[in-house]
């Protein structure tokens, strides 16, 4: 995946970027108010940047030249957001199966079965309300993967879990990713996820690519 992507929304940070994401792991770190963020929305469709190049596979996401935008539901780019957005009334398996094209038993067999790789099977009949945090994320990761994306975005997931939690699902985001060979781009305030994590790591200040050993943020 490729995004040279320049301005975005009035509300958010000006970007003003150029990066090629492969396969794996990247860490993308920074200050609050680098554009982290939003260059996780300008990837998933969220926002329309003011110029620049967002490809995919090889397909144009968004293209400012000839006026290229492909609508967020249609990218197959699949974001976790640091709220997690589970739908209250549903239970986990519900949640999960939300964005799965199937037949409703089909959709209830993929969605345990992507709730067991992300070693949450035992929460299928719960509700995200009497979930911890940890578990509330292994939901999330697998409503995320179950619609079987292109990339995967992660903006600040573990930021509300304790070290060992963070480092756990940490580890199986690795491990899955790999599993799936696509791109993943994890947003963190934390050095040591984008060291345990990173394949590569990106480091934003002010919408723009700065030294990340440089910046001890």
């Amino acid at each position: 995946m490729t995004a040279r992507v320049e301005g975005a929304h009035p509300a958010r940070p000006r970007l003003d970027v150029a990066l090629r994401f492969d396969a794996g792991v990247t860490a993308i770190v920074g200050p609050s108010g680098a554009g982290k963020s939003t260059l996780l929305a300008a990837i998933a469709g969220l926002v329309r940047p003011s110029s620049g190049r967002i490809v995919l596979d090889g397909l144009p996401l968004f293209d400012a030249g000839p006026r290229v935008f492909v609508p967020a539901h249609r990218r197959r780019v699949a974001l976790v957001f640091q709220s997690l957005a589970l739908f209250p009334h549903l239970c986990a398996w519900q949640n999960v199966a939300y964005g799965i094209d199937a037949p409703r038993r089909a959709r209830r067999e993929r969605a345990l079965s992507w709730l067991a790789r992300t070693r949450a099977e035992a929460l299928a009949e719960r509700l995200p309300a009497t979930l911890s945090g940890g578990e509330a994320q292994r939901v999330a990761l697998a409503r995320a993967l179950a619609s079987e994306p292109r990339a995967l975005l992660l903006d600040e997931p573990f930021s509300a879990l304790d070290p060992a939690l963070r480092e756990a699902l940490g580890d199986d985001v690795r491990a899955l990713v790999t599993e799936l060979s696509i791109p993943a781009l994890l947003v963190t305030h934390h050095r040591e996820d984008a060291a345990r994590l990173g394949a590569r790591l990106v480091a934003l200040s002010g919408g723009r690519l700065v030294d990340p050993i440089a910046r001890p943020w």
